[in-house]
């Protein structure tokens, strides 16, 4: 009996060193997890997607498809910079300090025209996800392009002027704040201009033209068209098309871009004579 039962327990290991092998490969194996949480943001997702799709849907903030975000603006944000603006469209709000002209640290041989620096930033806060604040280069190059065809460089040769522009929070159609904000900016700095620049954004969305865009507006667009333009002289300064369009669709979105810049300009204009108003004896 006893010879069986040593034998017995010889099988069993015996067994359980064949499995072993086995039973480990199973244990190291990838291993898939999945969330419900994740299942649900994808049906809102897709559920979203669907409503913006639909011919008859309403706005979040309550506009219809061709009405602005309310603006608010104000010169002289910032004391230290020689001219500076704040703009709060919507909850897009924006910051812009001017510096200059001033000699160039650079550098280089003499020049006839001065030379415009941009530069875009977001803080760290400026979005729902925190602690992404950084420079945007992108929107800086696009900020000189849109900027350097109003200001008349020749008036300060071997110069720099210095434009910093920081988003204090992110709400949709950031670079068209920025840059109007920046016009105003550099008004406030007394550097000679042929006109101030308005921008204006657009999103396609469906059926749908959607001027002055939220951040969920975006997100979910088929197509974007950004002008800026200097409505005084009739001339767009720059033209940043995206997406797929038709022909009506791209002359349509243009005319009710460049009217809404027009009345933007004249807002702009309203707030430098009212600060000039207050600062005159």
């Amino acid at each position: 009996m006893r010879n069986d039962k040593s034998l017995l327990r010889t099988n069993e290991k015996d067994i359980k060193a064949e499995r072993a092998p086995e039973i480990s490969e199973m244990a190291t194996g990838t291993s898939g997890t999945y969330s419900p949480s994740q299942c649900l943001e994808r049906k809102q997702q897709e559920q979203k997607r669907k409503t913006f799709q639909e011919v008859d849907w309403a706005r979040s903030d309550g506009r219809n498809f061709h009405q602005c975000r309310p603006a608010f603006l104000r010169t002289g944000a910032a004391s230290v910079a020689s001219g500076s603006a704040y703009a709060e469209f919507g909850s897009t709000k924006v910051i812009v300090s001017v510096f200059g002209p001033r000699e160039s640290k650079k550098a280089m041989m003499y020049s006839d025209v001065g030379r415009l620096n941009c530069h875009v930033s977001y803080t760290t806060f400026s979005t729902p996800i925190r602690g992404q604040g950084s420079d945007n280069k992108e929107y800086s190059s696009l900020l000189h392009k849109a900027l350097e065809g109003a200001i008349r460089l020749k008036t300060f040769p071997k110069t720099t002027v210095d434009i910093f522009a920081l988003v204090l929070e992110s709400g949709g159609g950031d670079l068209p704040v920025i840059i109007s904000c920046a016009s105003l900016a550099i008004a406030d700095a007394g550097i000679m201009m042929y006109d101030l620049v308005s921008a204006v954004s657009l999103s396609c969305i469906g059926k749908k033209l959607v001027i002055d865009p939220t951040s969920e507006e975006e997100a979910w667009q088929d197509g974007s068209l950004m002008i800026t333009y200097m409505p005084s002289r009739n001339e767009v300064t720059q033209f940043t098309l995206t997406g797929e369009w038709s022909t009506p669709k791209i002359n349509e979105a243009m005319e009710l871009c460049l009217d809404a810049c027009s009345k933007l300009a004249d807002i702009l204009r309203l707030c430098l004579k009212e600060n000039a108003l207050e600062l005159a004896p």
